[in-house]
Formats: C-alpha cells, sequence, structure tokens
C-alpha cells in the first residue's frame, strides 16, 4: 500500500482512515479500542461515515493503523489524494462493491425463502417431498446469503462479544443443522411428511421436526434491514457533493485588458475576474467596478439581494443579479467561504454519535444467556441420565427458539410502514438512528428565511399620495419595474399584475441606475420608481405621510420604493418576506410536542423580533453570520438542550448535520436535505410537527414490537429446556409473534397529519 501522497497532503500527526466491513456500532467501538491500545495513538472510529479519525506521533507510520485494524478483522484504507477522488458532476462514481453484494444477496434470499416461508405455513402447499424442496431452497439462503452474518458472528466470538450477528447466525445455524439432522437421521424425510397443528404440550426428541423456514426468514429480513441502512449511509457524502456544485466551473479573467474564461482551478489570489448579470461569482473576492444586487439565497437562505459595489466584499457561489462586475480574487479553493462551510457540514456528520440499534443493545444480553441455557439444559439433561439424543435435542431446541424471528420484522416492517406512511404525507425519513434522536429533543430551532417565512420577496402595501388613484400607482410602477431584472422590482411587478389582474403597458426609454432605480415612459408619462436619492436627482419632494409610512415600513425590516411621474411623488410601494399563513400553527404544535422554538437568522434584530412576534416565538438569535450556525447549535447543546433544527439554504447545511435531528424544508437546497435527517417536501413548517410526531410514534412501536418478538422467546426458552418443546406449539407461536409484530406495525397507517389548513378549522370550530 503506497501511502506518501497521502501523509504529504494532511498534518503528519493526523490521519484519516476509511474502514469497511463494520455491520453494527460495536464493531466501531472495537476498532476504535484495538487502535487506542497503539503507544501514542488516539483514535475515534464513527459508524455512520465509516470512518476512523487518527491522532499519532510525528513519523508515525500509518501502514500500522491499517493493519491493526485488518487484524480486528475489517478493512481499511486511506484516502485517495485528491487530484484521485471523483469531482462534483463526474458521471462515473466508485461503485459500492459492498452495497452491490448485499443486493445480491437480499434478492437471492426473497427469491428463495418466499416459497420455503409458504410451504412451511400452510398445509395445503405441503405435498409429498415438499420438506427436500425446503432444503434445496434454503440451503443457498443460510450458506450463502447469510455468510455476512457467520462471517461477524465467527468474529465477534473470536473477540468475546455478542450482537445482533451472533443472534441471528446462531439460530439461522441451530435450525438449519438440527432440520439436516431431522432429514437425514430421523423421520423428518419421509415421504408424506407434514407439520400439523396440535396444541398439546409433550416431551419429544424433534427428529420429525425441521426449522427451514425460520433459517431463511430471518436471513431475509435481517438482510433487507441492512442494505436499506446500507444505502442511506451511501449517501453521507452527498451534501458535500451539492455544495460543491453551487460554486461555478470556469471564470472570465482580465488579462491584458481582454477577457479570458479559463477553468476555476486555475483562478489565483489577485486576479481580476468579470461576472455578468445571472452569472455566479466565481469566488470570494472584491468588488473593482460595476454595482448591482448580489443574491445569496442559494448561499446564505436569506431573499433580500444585497445591493453591492466598489469596495464592497463578495462571496463566491452568489448569483450576480443585474449589473456587470469586475472583482479581484481575494480566497481561492479550499480558503473560500463555501469551501469552509463543506468542511463545517463534513465536520458535523462525522461528529455525531451513532445512536447503538437497540437489537444490537438487547440481544448482547439475550445472546450468551440464550447459549448459555442451551449449555446447562445439555449438562443437566445428560446429568439426570436421559438419552444424548434427548439431552441434545433440549439443547438445540433453546437455540432454535432464541432464533429471532419476529425480532427480524420489528425493526423493518415499522420502518417500512413508518417511513411509507410518512412519504405519503411529503416528510422522508433517512433510518431508523433518526427515531431516537426525536425522542429526547426539547429544543427546536428554526431558520427565518424560507422556513418561518415564504423566502420570496412580495408586495406586501401600496401607499397613494393624495389625489393619486391606488390602481394606476401599480399599473404604472409595476410596468416599469417589469422591465428590470432586479428581484425587488420582479416582486412590484409581479404583486400589481396579480392584483390589477390585466397586462401591464410597455415601456419607452427605459433606464436603470445603479444603486437607486430606474426611470422610463409609460403612457406618456415620465416614471420614477426607486429610492430617494433617485427623486433627489430630479427634484421630486416627498410629503411628510409618504416619509413617515417610508420610515415605519423600513423600521419593520421591509423595503420601501417611492414612485414618481411628471415631477410630481405618487405614492410609496412596500416590499418584504411575508410569514407563511401556516407558521403560527406549527409554533403551537411545536410546544404541545414540549419544544421551545428558537428563531434564527442572520437578518438584523428589529426583523427577527418582528417575525417571531407574529408567529409567537419568544428567543430570538439575530444576526448570525452563515458559517457560526453550527456555533449556535453546538452552544445550544453544551447548555444541555437536545436540539431540533428546521432550514432550507445552504448556510443552514453544517448547522442541520450538527443539530441532534435535522429537518430541512424540501423547498430548499439540495446541500440543505442532505444534510438533515428528515426531509419535508412540502414548504409547510407544520410537517415539522407532524415528522417529530411521526418519529416517535414508529419509534415506540419498534420498541413495541422488539419487546414481544423477546417476550415469546423468552416465555418460550423453559419449555425448550425442560424437553416440553411442541415444534408445532413453538411454530404457532413464532408464527403468531410475527404476525403481531406486523399488526402492530400496520397501526402506523392510521397516522394522521395536524396540519389543517387555519380556515377550514375555523370553519369546522364554527
Amino acid at each position: 500500500m503506497s501511502t506518501p501522497e497521502v501523509v504529504s497532503e494532511r498534518p503528519a500527526s493526523s490521519y484519516e482512515i476509511e474502514i469497511g466491513g463494520m455491520t453494527c456500532s460495536s464493531c466501531a467501538m472495537r476498532i476504535e479500542k484495538k487502535l487506542n491500545k497503539l503507544e501514542g495513538v488516539e483514535a475515534s472510529v464513527n459508524y455512520a461515515t465509516e470512518k476512523a479519525r487518527v491522532s499519532a506521533p510525528e513519523g508515525f507510520d500509518p501502514s500500522l493503523l491499517i493493519a491493526e485494524v485488518e487484524k480486528t478483522g475489517y478493512t481499511a484504507t486511506l484516502p485517495k489524494p485528491k487530484a484521485a477522488e471523483p469531482q462534483p458532476g463526474d458521471e462515473d462514481e466508485p461503485v459500492d462493491h459492498e452495497l452491490v453484494a448485499l443486493r445480491q444477496r437480499l434478492i437471492g434470499s426473497i427469491v428463495l425463502s418466499v416459497p420455503v416461508i409458504l410451504m412451511a405455513m400452510i398445509p395445503a402447499l405441503q405435498f409429498t417431498y415438499w420438506q427436500w424442496l425446503s432444503l434445496a431452497l434454503a440451503s443457498p439462503v443460510i450458506v450463502w446469503a447469510a455468510w455476512p452474518f457467520h462471517r461477524a458472528a465467527w468474529m465477534n466470538l473470536r473477540h468475546g462479544a455478542a450482537t445482533m450477528d451472533t443472534l441471528v447466525s446462531v439460530g439461522t445455524g441451530s435450525a438449519f443443522i438440527w432440520s439436516l439432522f431431522a432429514l437425514f437421521f430421523g423421520t423428518a424425510g419421509v415421504p408424506g411428511m407434514t407439520h400439523p397443528f396440535e396444541l398439546s404440550i409433550a416431551p419429544s426428541d424433534g427428529a420429525a421436526n425441521i426449522y427451514l423456514e425460520v433459517a431463511a426468514g430471518v436471513t431475509m429480513f435481517i438482510l433487507a434491514g441492512r442494505y436499506f441502512e446500507k444505502r442511506s449511509k451511501r449517501q453521507a457524502g452527498a451534501a458535500l457533493r451539492a455544495l460543491l456544485e453551487l460554486g461555478a466551473k470556469d471564470v472570465a479573467v482580465m488579462r491584458g485588458g481582454a477577457e479570458v474564461r479559463i477553468p476555476i482551478d486555475e483562478l489565483a489570489v489577485g486576479d481580476e475576474f468579470v461576472v455578468r448579470p445571472g452569472e455566479k461569482i466565481a469566488t470570494d473576492g472584491v468588488i473593482v467596478s460595476g454595482m448591482s444586487a448580489i443574491d445569496a439565497s442559494m448561499l446564505t437562505g436569506e431573499s433580500v439581494p444585497v445591493e453591492a459595489g466598489p469596495g464592497d466584499a463578495v462571496t463566491g457561489a452568489t448569483v450576480n443579479a443585474s449589473g456587470r462586475l469586475v472583482i479581484r480574487a481575494t480566497r481561492v479553493g479550499s480558503d473560500t467561504q463555501l469551501a469552509q462551510m463543506a468542511k463545517l457540514v463534513e465536520d458535523a456528520q462525522s461528529g455525531k454519535a451513532e445512536v447503538q440499534r437497540l437489537a444490537d443493545r438487547v440481544s448482547g444480553i439475550f445472546v450468551p444467556v440464550a447459549i448459555g441455557i442451551a449449555v446447562v439444559a445439555l449438562g443437566a439433561w445428560l446429568g439426570a441420565g436421559f438419552p444424548v439424543a434427548s439431552a441434545f435435542t433440549a439443547a438445540v431446541a433453546v437455540l432454535i427458539i432464541a432464533c429471532p424471528c419476529a425480532l427480524g420484522l420489528a425493526t423493518p416492517t415499522a420502518l417500512l410502514v413508518g417511513t411509507g406512511r410518512g412519504a405519503q404525507m411529503g416528510i422522508l425519513i433517512k433510518g431508523p438512528e433518526v427515531l431516537e434522536s426525536t425522542r429526547k429533543v426539547n429544543t427546536i430551532v428554526l431558520d427565518k428565511t424560507g422556513t418561518v417565512t415564504s423566502g420570496r420577496m412580495t408586495l406586501v402595501d401600496a401607499v397613494a399620495a393624495p389625489g393619486t388613484d391606488r390602481g394606476q400607482l401599480l399599473r404604472l410602477a409595476g410596468a416599469i419595474e417589469d422591465a428590470s431584472e432586479h428581484p425587488i422590482a420582479q416582486a412590484i411587478a409581479k404583486g400589481a399584475t396579480e392584483e390589477l389582474d390585466l397586462l401591464l403597458p410597455p415601456v419607452e426609454d427605459f433606464r436603470s441606475i445603479e444603486g437607486k432605480g430606474v426611470t422610463g415612459v409609460v403612457d406618456g408619462h415620465a416614471v420614477l420608481v426607486g429610492r430617494q436619492s433617485l427623486l433627489d436627482d430630479w427634484s421630486v419632494a416627498v410629503d411628510d405621510e409618504l416619509q413617515r409610512r417610508k420610515a415605519a415600513a423600513e423600521e419593520q425590516g421591509k423595503t420601501a420604493v417611492l414612485v414618481a411621474w411628471d415631477g410630481e411623488i405618487r405614492g410609496l410601494l412596500v416590499v418584504a418576506d411575508t410569514v407563511k399563513p401556516t407558521s403560527a400553527q406549527a409554533i403551537r404544535q411545536f410546544r404541545e410536542l414540549g419544544l421551545t422554538p428558537i428563531l434564527l437568522t442572520g437578518d438584523n434584530e428589529t426583523v427577527a423580533k418582528r417575525i417571531a412576534a407574529e408567529v409567537g416565538i419568544d428567543e430570538v438569535i439575530a444576526e448570525v453570520l452563515p458559517s457560526d450556525k453550527a456555533d449556535v447549535i453546538s452552544r445550544l447543546q453544551s447548555e444541555g438542550k437536545v436540539v431540533a433544527m428546521v432550514g432550507d439554504g445552504v448556510n443552514d447545511a453544517a448547522a442541520l448535520a450538527q443539530a441532534d435531528l435535522g429537518l430541512a424544508m424540501g423547498t430548499g437546497t439540495d446541500a440543505a436535505i442532505q444534510a438533515s435527517d428528515i426531509t419535508l417536501v412540502r414548504g409547510d413548517l407544520r410537517s415539522a410537527a407532524d415528522a417529530i410526531r411521526l418519529a416517535r410514534r414508529t419509534l415506540g412501536t419498534i420498541k413495541g414490537n422488539l419487546f414481544w418478538a423477546f417476550a415469546y422467546n423468552v416465555a418460550a426458552i423453559p419449555l425448550a429446556a425442560f424437553g416440553l418443546l411442541n415444534p408445532m406449539l413453538a411454530g404457532a407461536a413464532m408464527a403468531f409473534s410475527s404476525v403481531f409484530v406486523v399488526g402492530n406495525s400496520l397501526r402506523l397507517r392510521s397516522f394522521k397529519s395536524r396540519a389543517v389548513d387555519p380556515q377550514t378549522s375555523a370553519a369546522a370550530r364554527a
């Protein structure tokens, strides 16, 4: 293995290792313990990202780390050099061979196991030699498809540990071996053998009973759960790819007075580059010439464009909304704000502790106990002078009844039904570890723009001066603004068109004055729309009442635009980001769930407090830089709060990953969605409350399933140990436990949303 290139790109004392073959969080703990035993090494292994972060003494040979992991029974590699890594947009992404193999095993086990289960459960399908067909179909499932479980169980045994893999391997292996014994050396292989239902309990040598459906069925269900878990984990790096995709791919650089287009990788600090209207700004820099409105909504989530001119700093990946700009690059590559935000997302994801699966926690105790009881039963029967066959039957019966048939269904069926119901409601839950987070959450942090508010500029008021018709004000102002590409202008034009319900007249002699507004001729009137400075240039006075209304609007964080024509002031148009009509109801639902809402925004405090008061939020954290949102979440967590975060912008991605539970609006950016735990397809904040309720109920169902799945096994183990295991009664009990678990999970289909329209709800109450 060659490592010099990698070592040269990272600090000599720090390494990141990619680990393969982990099946549960106990695997991560085992590897971490092994690495930490090396002298001077401090390691942290993350099961979710399948990576280990290692600090080692200067000059430490990283191949020793690889060797130690491989000795533990897992694969390990150092990441490829950056030049060799797939770039965003590459069509050929590396194939996950582990995922492909898991999918093949799952498909094979489904095709082969279903007939075996049906024949065992339906006596009418038990034709003359059905047991031998069951053996032929079940054998590849138990030997080949279940091989990852057997391998993991062997690794666990070598290290004195027991996990879900041990339980599955021991149970399926025992069922298979005893079935082989019964078929070849007992009476189960005789032609015409059937499994009739008998409700009596009597000692039996078990030689007429096979358990192939148990072994094949458990393998199939556990494989399904593992496959879907692995597939969701594979998307862990998608947030980073989505972030990097936002950046420009090439740039027009000024060289010798001419524009030369070069790849973004060749841009250097100090280069001056040109950005035309509608183009992305290639990297962080300072404006040298030109004025424009900068649309940062894709990066920051804030809807209001920022006016910028010479000397103003701009951020890469934001969009030039209007004028031509010449910008001098100040930061490139990994130093840019976009790259730093990507690093924040990576750090937050890597640092999030993975919740150990409930089945693993219980099986860690249940498996050794079950094996211990089997050994004790074997010894007791032999010590009491019974035949070896009877003693062996009792011991194997304990292992068979301990096989987690219902346990294989407990988590997958609840997840399938719960997530399926969520998908119908526009709630996408990414995995079982997400559910446990929802139970503990007590604080919910809400991004303002696009989450609590609509995230779009909207015309909210039109104030006509005395003697001016409101319709005429909207018609002329809307017409001239319709000729501008500025986002505020487009909001005015759209608002005017919707209110008047007619086509706006054409504009002549249109001019855009950078940083001030627009002028033009409409229906023979010389119209001015813009800031106070534009009207001052044309010597148009603004009366005291409009000045007061303008000041009041600006105090509330709204944008006020003055309108004049034919040399006189005619009115005032107010544009703002409006609160979603359902946000207040959503806040009430959060409080009913025991959550404390907090509004988090980069806007000024006045605007934030106005929005918060409107929807019923008491605590506001305002004027937060995009890169600091994750720090705010960390601070709240350090205060003992368990934090959920709802957002939609790229600037929210790191905070969503840092939060104990991240919920992304599906109307937001891909980076925010990929960094979150739950995606809300609709832009309705009430769906966040529904998501938490559904996740909590699904978790409760899983816990109930696990309890009953083990309860049936625990109740039957004493019967097996005393030799009273009637196979048909045990089979019926196992079947009933599976039916119970499935039925309990299907109750999630009745889950209903509380996202009722306020007007409809009010009418219903009336």
